[in-house]
């Protein structure tokens, strides 16, 4: 699995050139009501199993949570489940705040 920081994927989704990832954010829905990078996809982790079958496992997806440990676990997850272009956002949401997006709010 691979690891991306917050401002790899601000510069990859603002490449026009580059086909843009799945955000699948794993958080709980009350987390990302709180905050949420533009575009994601809204999957709570303990979720995923059972709606496996709506992601794309030709698609490159990066994880995404709060800090980047529960992305981490789908991201392995996914890769024993034969999806190949799987990425875990390291530092998650909170890292996207800080590094990239200062309007997005903290928790």
């Amino acid at each position: 699995m691979q690891n991306l920081t917050a401002p790899e994927l601000a510069a990859w989704l603002a490449d026009p050139s580059r086909e843009k990832p799945v955000l699948l954010d794993v958080r709980e829905p009350w987390e990302v009501q709180t905050c949420a990078i533009a575009g994601s996809l809204a999957i709570p982790m303990n979720s995923i199993p059972e709606r496996l079958q709506e992601l794309d496992d030709e698609a490159s997806i990066v994880c995404i949570c709060h800090h980047g440990g529960r992305s981490m676990s789908v991201a392995a997850f996914l890769e024993r489940h034969g999806f190949t272009k799987v990425i875990n956002l390291a530092g998650g949401v909170h890292a996207w705040a800080l590094q990239v997006d200062p309007s997005m709010p903290t928790y």
